[in-house]
Formats: C-alpha cells, structure tokens, sequence
C-alpha cells in the first residue's frame, strides 16, 4: 500500500523523531511511504482562534496536497479530527461547496496512525519491543472526536517486553487543549497538576500518547519538577525494536 504522510506542523517542527518512526513502523509493516514536500500546518489552531479566513486557505491547501493520494496517516489525533471535523465545515461557511465536497473526500482517506494500523490494516502486533514501564494518556480528540477507543492500548498490549500500567483518571483532560492552555493557563496548570499525580501513582517511567501536543504539555511539567518520567509518542514505541526510552 502506498502511504501519504502528513506529518503535522508540530511534528515537523518540534518532535521529527515522530514522523520518523511513524515512517519506520509502516515500511516496517511492509508499506510504501511519501511525504508531500508542499504539506503545510492543517489550519486547526487558525479555526479554533477565530480567524476563518486564514484557515480557508491552509484548508484549500491541504486539499490541493493530499487529493491525489487513497490513504494518508498522521501521528495526531488532534489534526486528524480538524481534518474530519473542521474543514469541510469552515469551506461551507465561505460558501465553497465544491471545496467542502474536496475536503471530504481527503477527510475520508485520513487516518489517525492507531485506527489505521487496527481498523485499516487488520493488525495489532506490530512486532515491536520496548522493555519499560509504561503508562497511556487517552488524548481528548482521539478519544472523543475519533473514537479510536481502545485500539492504542491494543497495540501496546502486543509490545513485547512492556509493562503496561493502567492510568488513573486516564481520561480526564491534561490540560493543554492548544491556546486553551495559554487563555486559561491557571486552569490548565491546576489540569496539568492532577494528570502528572495520576502518571506519577503509576511508578512508569514514560507516559505516552498519540498526540505530540498533550505529551508536550505533561513532558514539560514533569521535567519541572525532575520526577524522572520522560514522554514518548505511541508511534515511537511501535516503531521501536528494543531500544532505551
């Protein structure tokens, strides 16, 4: 299968280790990979801060990037729930029908890596190896605009050599939720505050997630306070074969 990358803008930016296992894992699973060079930001934090007319055009963008290609994966929950949720959406309110019919059809070929992997592929050993103590943060727009469920912890019930420790309280919120974090910052502190108790009670050593976003979030308060808990992306724990965290 030829597979169509759409890495993220935060991925590209902050986290490549990301798209590069993500990369990896499928080539791992026997699978073609291109990554579009003209892929760009999916317009998510320009439609959730207001300014539509900005977003119209990442939208057409994206549409013009990805149309040509049956199956595109990202490693985010959060930008694949823009994409199924909000483009087609913020087409129609310009009155672009046609674009919102575009955007649908390229919505419809977009996957979160776990429910690709699961619902796509057939497959939930994925012949990783990752011996750690892990514990697994459910991401708000995986789990309640995806409903991808329970298909990571599927996946990481398959790794090999994992101790895999359930998450108090997992579903609660972390705190982040993009500019959330930044217009309410005492509110997402105190979020933050009770989701780093929870991974702490856990005694992992690596919380992970399938949203680079939320683990920046957790991963930035739980080196301020040298708990010695670091952050992994599912993807790079699927991809891995064994290494250290």
């Amino acid at each position: 299968m030829r597979i169509a990358l759409f890495v993220t803008c935060l991925g590209d930016t902050l986290y490549p280790s990301v798209g590069q296992a993500t990369v990896r894992l499928l080539e791992r699973l026997g699978h073609e990979v291109v990554f579009p060079k003209g892929q760009t930001c999916c317009g998510q934090m320009h439609i959730n801060t207001g300014y539509q007319n900005d977003a119209l055009r990442l939208v057409r963008h994206h549409v013009e990037v990805f149309s040509s290609y049956d199956v595109i994966v990202a490693p985010s929950g959060s930008c694949v729930g823009s994409i199924r949720h909000q483009h087609a959406m913020v087409a129609r309110r310009a009155g672009q029908e046609q674009l919102a019919a575009a955007a649908e059809i390229v919505a419809g070929h977009t996957y979160e890596l776990s429910e690709f992997l699961v619902d796509v592929l057939g497959v939930e050993d994925v012949g990783a190896s990752y011996p750690h103590r892990v514990t697994y943060h459910p991401t708000c727009h995986s789990l309640r605009m995806l409903d991808v469920d329970d298909k990571p912890l599927r996946l990481l019930r398959h790794v090999r050599g994992i101790d895999l420790v359930e998450l108090p309280n997992a579903e609660q919120c972390c705190g982040f939720g993009g500019t959330f974090a930044l217009k309410n910052a005492d509110t997402s502190t105190a979020m933050l505050a009770d989701k780093m108790r929870d991974v702490l009670a856990t005694g992992a050593e690596v919380c992970t997630a399938g949203d680079a976003s939320c683990l920046m979030h957790i991963g930035g308060g739980l080196s301020r306070l040298r708990a010695g808990v670091g952050t992994i992306h599912l993807a790079e724990i699927l991809a891995s074969t064994g290494g250290p965290a």
